[in-house]
């Protein structure tokens, strides 16, 4: 890159040195040592031309260089040296101009290269030394000093502050707490921090993306390949024109003056540098494009294929309820389980400990340790025998409960998983593991139609009757369940009747569908993944959105690329026909290409900026984190709701009494004072941005229900006789926990949605 630049320089020196001194010359009347001055500096600048053109000879590969090329040689052989020379320093300047262009366009993708760590601070027999990052290993203890990039994937000793703008694109540091897991290429922006490493550098999150974006340097954009498919009409045209206006006029300098203006066309220049500029604008909000074929693809895509599991859900599980069903109370249930499973690689052990520890409970350490891949893990927690997992194992093949049965059945409906607990031999209780819809999901389906998207379809491994019920709640056009990867990759063959497809996934199993659409989208923030590696797009950043994002900025791009060719072979055509019937001559041609390449140039940079960004987020980005969090803390509750109302008939009459007022703390209690909160301090600002007569009315009409509900079962609490609810009770109580359920999760939604367009600083819709 530097060789070419300096030669670019070298070239635009010699072309101002060699006009310069000609000109001198003139001025001293020695004509004759002019033109040779300007003959040589013809020369010189006709060099890279040749060796361009003989380039594109060899790999029979059409080039408009040719016409540059062809109008050098006309100015020698007609004598128009000072034309030649004025043609040699037009293309000069136009190859700086693009150089220029390039280096800007390129500049995210160059700065993601070049702020990849190489040392790293690492204790040694108790002393902090400064080591290679190849030398890291698992199980390192690193200190990460202020200013710093983080090195390795790693977990928190303490609590950090984090720029992880360079990764996400977001410009908000982030605060991690003691014990998170970290990704490398995050900026320490507080006090330094020790990291334990759960990577090596060349495993790391940090180095996937590297290599994504090395990758992504490497490809040569279609767009660019398009220009010179357009030189198989330019060039012909161009010759017609040149040879016609020598025909009629008998005049060679006017066939000249054509050449000179046709040379060369703005394709070779404008049109790299719009697609390489939008490539480097998605890298910085977050998103990797593996070169300019996948930008120009994504920007024509009409069918989208979503997979469901991590892509249209979190993909991170969440521990949304605790069901027991002996004497052992949820909490002390909970902790045995955690304990157990603090020693197990699961993906669902990761998210049942994690719960545990939000939930500040005290976890020993198993002994006696045994665990079946795929079923289960089986220990021993202060003295009590824990098994763990599936229902087969944890019975040891006998039969289950009816309490467990009916949790199994529940959660298949609902979609969730349950993890069933095994203490002292018997089957104690389950684990309700939800794997929640991203909040902006339908937001972003709604948007992804909006930017033209015509058809989308969810293909997923997934039961018929939890993909059913997902892909109903987001409005996609068809569904598709019980798919292994080799059938999600028929689906995807199958819908390219509709359109360019683009398939987006973030698993293993997804692979092969990436690969197979004519754009895969991976979601890898968890990690430079086999779906990574396959996809023509990554999605650094674990956010739905950017995908928004990733096709608006394509579109733009292409759209400038095709506007830059279309004005500049517009004017260039205009001129050369002026040129034909003589309005002016070489050197005017000269400087007339000059302006339109400059033009073009201008024109293609507009893609680093303008629509597809996103502004910071405000204030209401901080609000909107509290609120969800404390979403996430009612998630159990509300989970409580509706298993409550599925067991009370099973229950006795002083336990149906104790859990309907447990019921009644979170209904009466807590729930009304959140919802005032939120009243409060969200949705001023939600209104805000909206704009128009009270747009918050819908969901404040929502918060009237659930209080009209919640006074209704108080009533029906206080009204129960001592030994128990009677049967009209339950009728009654039942109906109004369903109902509760069913409007705090709709509301929930809603509210989750809003508080997702609040974190991407956009205006909020609702409806």
């Amino acid at each position: 890159m530097n060789a070419t630049r300096y030669l670019d320089r070298a070239w635009l020196v010699c072309s101002i040195v060699g006009i310069t001194i000609g000109a001198a010359m003139w001025i001293a009347g020695a004509h004759d040592g002019a033109k040779v001055a300007w003959a040589i500096t013809t020369v010189i600048g006709g060099i890279p031309l040749v060796l361009d053109v003989v380039r594109s000879i060899a790999k029979r590969e059409p080039s408009v260089d040719f016409i540059a090329l062809l109008a050098i040689v006309a100015s020698l052989g007609l004598g128009e040296y000072l034309a030649g020379a004025v043609i040699a320093l037009m293309l000069s300047t136009g190859q700086a101009l693009e150089s220029y262009a390039d280096r800007r366009a390129h500049r995210e993708l160059s700065a993601l290269l070049e702020r990849a760590p190489q040392l790293v601070h690492r204790y040694e027999d108790g002393e902090l030394r400064t080591r290679p990052i190849g030398t890291v290993v698992l199980g390192d203890r690193l200190f990460v000093k202020t200013g710093e990039v983080v090195p390795v994937d790693g977990v928190l000793e303490g609590d950090a502050v984090l720029d992880e703008s360079a990764l996400t694109g977001e410009s908000r540091p982030m605060e991690r707490p003691r014990g998170d897991l970290v990704r490398s290429g995050a900026l320490n922006a507080g006090v330094g921090f020790d990291l334990h490493a759960t990577s090596t550098a060349a495993d790391s999150t940090y180095a996937g993306i590297v290599r994504l974006v090395e990758e992504a340097e490497r490809q040569k954009a279609p767009a660019v390949r398009l220009a010179d498919r357009y030189a198989l009409i330019f060039v012909p045209v161009t010759l017609v024109l040149a040879g016609g206006a020598w025909a009629i006029s008998g005049d060679p300098i006017r066939a000249l003056s054509v050449l000179v203006v046709a040379t060369p066309c703005p394709l070779i220049l404008a049109v790299p540098i719009a697609v390489v500029a939008g490539i480097s604008r998605a890298a910085k909000r977050g998103i990797i494009v593996k070169g300019g074929g996948a930008l120009e693809t994504l920007a024509r895509g009409k069918t989208l294929l979503f997979d469901k599991t991590g892509t249209l859900t979190s993909g991170i599980p969440q521990v949304a309820d605790v069901e027991t069903f002996g004497a052992i109370d949820a909490g002390e249930l909970f902790r045995l389980a955690a304990s157990l499973d603090q020693v197990s690689p699961h993906v669902l052990a990761t998210a049942i400990v994690r719960a545990a520890r939000e939930r500040d409970l005290e976890l020993s350490f198993p002994e006696d340790v045994t665990e079946r891949y795929g079923a289960g893990i089986g220990g021993v927690v202060d003295g009590r025998k824990v098994s763990l997992g599936k229902a087969g194992f944890v019975t040891g093949g006998g039969p289950l409960p009816r309490r467990a049965r009916e949790v199994r059945r529940r959660t298949m409906m609902d979609g969730s998983s349950s993890v069933f607990v095994g203490v002292d031999g018997e089957v104690a209780g389950a684990l309700v593991i939800d794997d929640p819809i991203r909040p902006d999901t339908p937001r972003v389906i709604r948007a992804l139609r909006r930017s033209g998207i015509e058809r989308v379809v969810m293909v997923t491994g997934d039961h018929p009757d939890v993909a059913e019920s997902v892909g109903a709640a987001l409005g996609v056009d068809r569904i598709l369940s019980e798919r292994a990867p080799d059938e999600k990759v028929e689906a995807v063959k199958a819908e390219r009747e509709h359109g360019v497809v683009i398939m987006v996934g973030d698993g293993l199993n997804d692979a092969p569908a990436l690969a197979a659409a004519d754009v895969g989208v991976a979601m890898g923030a968890r990690g430079a993944t086999a779906s990574s590696e396959a996809a023509d797009v990554v999605l650094v950043v674990d956010r739905l959105d950017r995908l928004v994002e990733a096709i608006a900025i394509a579109r733009r791009s292409r759209a400038i690329a095709v506007q830059s060719v279309a004005i500049g072979m517009g004017l260039a055509f205009g001129f050369m026909g002026a040129a034909a019937i003589g309005l002016f001559g070489p050197i005017a041609g000269a400087l007339i290409q000059e302006g339109i390449d400059v033009m073009s140039i201008l024109n293609a940079l507009r893609a680093i900026g303008g629509d597809g960004g996103q502004g910071p987020p405000g204030p209401s980005t901080d609000v909107a984190d509290r609120f969800r969090r404390e979403h996430r803390e009612f998630a159990p509750e509300l989970q409580r709701l509706r298993s409550v109302a599925d067991r009370l008939e099973q229950m006795s009459g002083a336990e149906a009494i104790r859990e309907l007022e447990t019921v009644r703390v979170f209904i009466a209690e807590r729930l009304p004072r959140h919802e005032e909160e939120e009243e409060a301090a969200v949705y001023p600002i939600v209104a805000s941005l909206m704009g128009g007569e009270d747009p918050m009315s819908s969901m404040a009409r929502a918060h009237v229900e659930i209080s009209h509900l919640g006074r209704i079962f108080q009533q029906l609490l206080e009204d129960l006789p001592p030994e128990g609810p009677s049967p009209d009770d339950l009728l009654d109580l039942r109906r109004v926990l369903y109902g509760l359920h069913a409007i705090l999760r709709l509301h929930f939604a809603q509210e989750e949605e809003a508080y997702a367009w609040l974190s991407s600083g956009e205006p909020v819709p609702v409806g």
